[in-house]
């Protein structure tokens, strides 16, 4: 890094460099750095063209901005002529320092996919059933899957080699295309999962190397995915929740050096036959017959000539992102063998066979944990989670399924044996850039880390699931809202939010009601407190994290219309009517938090958020409207809940941190609050109680009111309930329920017993924002004001996180030696932070390059490398 102010991570509608942008006037972001201190954006010039040297020629611009007096690096909109539709355009920024002086560059592109309905030419075509001969029908042990995968083929000439060529595919099912036999990217179980009868997205492919001239060959192979298998825990399975049979649609446009266009498009000259895939499905598994003997190709129907509401991908898609290798095989009886990765994954297994004849058969069985050393699959209820392959009789062969998921770190394999080289695992979720990382002194926080992270991975495909194993993997918002804080913490989620928050309100009634999940499948009733509630929250945290006004705007409507349901079927502000299933405190250990206590604290908390949007928004009488609403519902809180001792009606520990976390409680009696709070946890012997919702607030909200001590000492508990018990006994990602499994019960109940759920790990925003100590002040909008507050506690001697965040990159951290603490710190410039040292002696501070001004022990430092020390002592203030 150089003391020159340079932008870099250039990002078009928070994507590097999208290829398909359907958004008609995008966003352009840039983060920013340098070693100066103070360093600043003091303005900015955006320029745009269709090729890259036409940025250095000013008459063929196709935009420029002019210099902007402005320090603005986070989603400047595109205030450019008209996008076309299929066409790249390339962007410079061009960034004046504080001083005045021109500064740094960077450039990027993005291009546009089809962007009108007349754009599409080609129409849905799928199996036809009435195709001579007839297909056969599915044998006995795959006809529970229903038919087979659709294998289709189009056969093409070009007179000349291309100059460029796109291909443009979606799905009703989950697809993969190859031209010339070759796969076309990289994207996995595409086009993924939204509301189909509202958006179905698309996806766009540079395909220019994979033509040639004169004969080509076009193909998809379509499995039934989410459009027609088994999802959700739904009796009708095949559920076929939104179609009976899959379906494919794409246009393949190729040009051509003299600007003549070819175009071939799913039309009536396709055709299909049988292929070696002879059953796929998301939850069951997928077999493939590699000795299979090609049929002749038959036409194949045309379903429909309109496209239906197809959009484009607008955030990254599910791709293969890391292996993991074996690292032990253990033999069984009857010539089975265990395969063990060593770690809790979401993906496949990609398996090499030497040798083995042809019509051999191997079976792939998948499993999170073992039960006396076989594979422990009652969990999974109805997902078959199996795997097979049947030889073709190659000298090598390579068996790795294409249209199934499965939740495993234990593999059985039977057919033949084997070793680790032999097979590696494969590591599938929407690529999301990683963004964040947190570490310390302690290993056992290191590895719960580390379970958050791998628990983020596996459940964010396609939708945030609640598990990725079982034969549900909804998209929970209950479990989202509670968990989003921590997941833009470790990557950059806020593409994968926007999108998926489209789904939440596309399942809104005309009530105004939420469902619990979205895509809203299997469970159709109203949501639930604090799962509905999701709809207000989350679109909230992207404007705080990202500063995406755009989510904002466009959910705005439906969180004004879910605070005015409750409101609505709950006049006297006690929100005990209309509540779904209310889950409460979902997997709260040994107690039962009052399920009014907990709706009606987020009954207020939505109240409160929607003021605060609609401020941001510029609608000041709603604003209002929604803060005299949010003070009502406070006081009948206090009214019904809290009494003049300070407890907090249930007195479990959720009931307090709800409580004080959502400000429910008289100034006057906020300390007997956390009192009440901290002896129910020192009862217990510093253990927790809460569930899905409190255990997001428990390490934070006493931390916040003086109890640090206690904060740690639950982080760093061993003993049952902890995240430290479940680390203790083998885990690597974090579990659904605190007894998933205990030295005195054995396995939970197999109803619902995930060994890979997000939910619990919410505490991991509490690691980076007052262990590491990164956050924002209360009115910052995407870390444009840092609050770096690191807390020393428990036996920890040091830690450090840093996150890119939409501005920059930032970095917080600290080490104890003796009674001397160091803090460092790096501010990305045009940001600014209030650090708080963690000393008792604020004399005692020293060393505070770039610091602007200290209060006490708070020093308001600019941006740059900022290095710290002062005299530390556990009793901080």
């Amino acid at each position: 890094m150089t003391d020159t102010l340079r932008p870099y991570g250039l990002r078009t509608e928070q994507r590097h460099e999208p290829l398909g942008l359907g958004e008609p006037r995008p966003r352009l972001s840039w983060r920013l750095e340098s070693a100066r201190h103070g360093a600043a954006q003091s303005a900015y010039r955006i320029t745009a063209a269709d090729r890259p040297a036409d940025l250095d020629d000013p008459a063929r611009l196709l935009w420029d901005s002019g210099r902007r007096d402005s320090g603005d690096t986070v989603l400047v909109p595109w205030d450019g002529p008209v996008l076309r539709s299929a066409t790249r355009y390339h962007w410079r920024v061009e960034v004046w320092d504080e001083t005045g002086a021109a500064a740094g560059t960077g450039e990027s592109w993005f291009e546009t996919g089809l962007l009108h309905r007349d754009d599409w030419v080609a129409a849905w075509i799928g199996r036809d059933p009435h195709a001579q001969p007839p297909f056969d029908p599915p044998t006995e042990e795959y006809e529970p899957l229903g038919e087979p995968p659709l294998n289709l083929r189009r056969e093409f000439g070009l007179a000349r080699e291309p100059v460029r060529a796109r291909l443009y595919a979606t799905a009703h099912g989950v697809y993969e295309a190859s031209l010339n036999g070759v796969r076309v990217g990289d994207v996995e179980l595409a086009p993924g999962w939204t509301e189909y009868h509202h958006r179905l997205q698309y996806q766009t492919y540079d395909v220019t190397a994979l033509l040639r001239e004169g004969a080509n060959a076009l193909g998809a192979v379509i499995a039934d995915g989410w459009w027609s298998g088994f999802a959700g825990f739904d009796e009708r399975q095949p559920a076929r929740h939104y179609g009976d049979h899959p379906g494919f649609l794409a246009q393949l446009v190729v040009d051509f050096a003299d600007g003549s266009r070819q175009v071939v498009a799913t039309d009536a000259a396709w055709t299909e036959r049988p292929g070696a895939v002879r059953a796929a499905d998301l939850l069951m598994g997928e077999h493939v017959d590699a000795s299979l003997v090609e049929g002749p190709w038959r036409p194949v129907a045309v379903l429909d000539d309109d496209p239906g509401p197809v959009v484009a991908e607008p955030d990254p898609p599910i791709r293969v992102t890391r292996e993991v290798p074996a690292i032990s095989v253990t033999e069984r009886e009857s010539g089975r063998f265990v395969v063990d990765f060593g770690q809790n994954l979401v993906g496949r297994v990609r398996l090499t066979l030497r040798g083995v004849p042809a019509g051999h058969r191997i079976v792939l069985r998948h499993a999170e944990t073992l039960d006396d050393g076989e594979l422990y699959v009652a969990n999974l209820r109805r997902a078959a989670a199996t795997d097979s392959y049947v030889t073709g009789g190659e000298a090598v062969e390579v068996f790795e399924p294409r249209f199934t998921v499965h939740g495993f770190r234990y593999l059985e394999v039977s057919g033949c044996a084997v070793s680790p080289d032999d097979m590696v695992a494969r590591v599938l979720h929407n690529d999301t850039p990683w963004t964040g990382q947190f570490e310390c002194s302690d290993p056992l926080v290191n590895q719960l880390q580390a379970n958050i992270s791998w628990g983020q991975r596996g459940n964010f495909v396609a939708v945030p699931t609640d598990c990725p194993q079982r034969d549900e993997r909804l998209g929970w918002l209950g479990d989202a809202q509670i968990f989003a804080p921590t997941a833009s913490r470790n990557a950059d989620v806020g593409a994968f939010f926007a999108r998926w928050l489209a789904d939440v309100v596309d399942g809104q009634d005309a009530d105004g009601a939420f469902g619990d999940v979205a895509p809203r499948i299997a469970m159709l009733r109203e949501a639930a407190p604090a799962w509905g509630d999701a709809g207000v929250i989350i679109p909230w945290h992207l404007w705080r994290t990202y500063g995406d006004r755009r989510v904002l705007e466009r959910c705005f409507d439906a969180m004004v219309a879910w605070v005015a349901h409750i409101h609505r079927h709950n006049p006297d502000l006690r929100w005990r009517h209309r509540t779904g299933n209310s889950y409460g405190d979902w997997l709260q250990i040994d107690v039962t938090t009052p399920r009014d206590v907990l709706s009606t604290a987020y009954f207020a908390r939505s109240a409160q958020i929607v003021a605060e949007a609609a401020e941001v928004l510029g609608q000041p009488d709603v604003a209002a409207g929604h803060r005299a609403l949010h003070q009502a519902i406070r006081y009948a809180f206090i009214e019904s809940y809290v009494d003049d001792d300070g407890s907090v009606y249930g007195g479990t520990q959720t009931a307090y941190l709800l409580a004080l976390a959502f400000g429910l409680v008289p100034d006057d009696l906020v300390p007997a609050a956390a009192d009440h709070l901290a002896a129910d946890v020192e009862k217990r012997g510093n253990r927790l109680t809460t569930g899905f919702l409190g255990v997001a607030l428990l390490c934070p909200v006493l931390a916040e009111h003086g109890r640090a001590d206690l904060a740690y000492a639950l982080l760093q508990q061993e003993e049952f309930p902890s995240w430290g018990y479940s680390i203790r006994h083998g885990a690597t990602t974090i579990w659904e329920r605190w007894d998933g499994w205990t030295e005195h019960g054995g396995f939970q109940a197999a109803a619902m017993n995930s060994f890979n759920h997000y939910s619990l790990g919410s505490v991991g925003d509490w690691l980076f924002g007052r262990v590491a100590g990164i956050d924002q002040t209360p009115g910052s909008v995407a870390y444009s004001e840092l609050l770096l507050r690191p807390l020393p506690g428990g036996t920890l001697t040091w830690a450090r996180a840093e996150q890119e965040t939409a501005r920059g990159r930032v970095a917080c951290g600290w080490s104890l030696d003796g009674d001397r603490i160091t803090v460092t710190a790096l501010v990305p410039p045009g940001t600014t932070a209030v650090l708080e040292v963690p000393t008792t002696d604020p004399a005692s501070i020293t060393g505070r390059p770039g610091a602007l001004d200290r209060t006490g022990r708070t020093l308001r430092l600019s941006s740059g490398h900022h290095v710290v020390t002062a005299t530390f002592s556990k009793e901080l203030p």
